[in-house]
């Protein structure tokens, strides 16, 4: 099974990437099952939603680019992108708690994804970036519009500007992270949310959407959808293609 959904009694649901063969990347069966996962989350009986992903050298590795290298044109780009766009926009606005434990490196588009989660925990070692740049492409899940929203303008952009990959220190700095724990995934996130979780799941949803009514009056949504357009634009390009093929074929 290439994720797996555990809904624990204290109110936290689980939900864990299981490709760790391939540190981890997203192919469509996981965004199916994130879109499970956030839709359970919205019963009353889960008060937090907690992602993960298996193993211990990876969060997320982003996208599985070798599925989605198929996808050559800028229509066919735009379909996988802004599939995945919904659901993090789903994940966004839903109106509970959400963290991301980053068991390991989370690059690309698992830190997209870790962006859309109200707040990141990291184990010790874990390194973290927007590396998309790299690939001659910008971020395309919506996750640069949602980093603008989370960090200080000028940490945000340095971050997608520099396309390159943070140590736990540097990440701590930016306020990406916001905590480090020797503990596992559960553990960690239970302790992370251990006085929010002993409160009422209506208190918790009172305050989560005072969150999102700031992001709906930046406009956020359309942001994202302008985001995903231009990624797509870009995706299309030999210069794309070319950086993606080098980096399926390294030794």
């Amino acid at each position: 099974m290439p994720y797996l959904i555990e809904q624990h009694e204290d109110g936290l649901l689980q939900f864990t990437i299981n490709r760790p063969e391939v540190r981890n990347a997203i192919n469509y069966e996981v965004m199916e099952g994130l879109r499970e996962a956030v839709n359970l989350a919205g019963r009353k009986e889960v008060k937090a939603l907690m992602i993960t992903g298996a193993g211990r050298q990876a969060f997320c590795s982003g996208g599985d680019l070798g599925l989605f290298h198929s996808l050559k044109t800028e229509e066919e780009a735009f379909g996988m992108l802004s599939g995945m766009a919904a659901i993090m926009k789903d994940l966004l606005f839903l109106p509970k708690p959400t963290v991301a434990f980053l068991n390991g490196a989370a690059v690309g588009g698992g830190c997209e994804l870790a962006s859309a989660c109200d707040f990141r925990i990291a184990a010790s070692g874990t390194k973290a970036g927007f590396i998309q740049g790299k690939l001659a492409i910008t971020t395309g899940w919506g996750g640069g519009s949602i980093l603008m929203e989370k960090l200080l303008p000028a940490h945000a952009l340095k971050m997608l500007a520099e396309a390159t990959v943070y140590e736990c220190s540097e990440l701590l700095e930016l306020g990406f992270i916001h905590r480090l724990s020797e503990k596992d995934a559960l553990e960690s996130c239970r302790d992370f949310l251990s006085k929010i979780l002993q409160l009422d799941v209506n208190v918790l949803e009172s305050y989560k959407k005072l969150q999102i009514e700031k992001w709906q009056n930046s406009h956020i949504l359309e942001r994202i959808d302008d985001e995903v357009r231009r990624c797509a634009v870009l995706w299309e390009k030999d210069e794309h293609h070319a950086q993606v093929d080098k980096f399926l074929n390294r030794s």
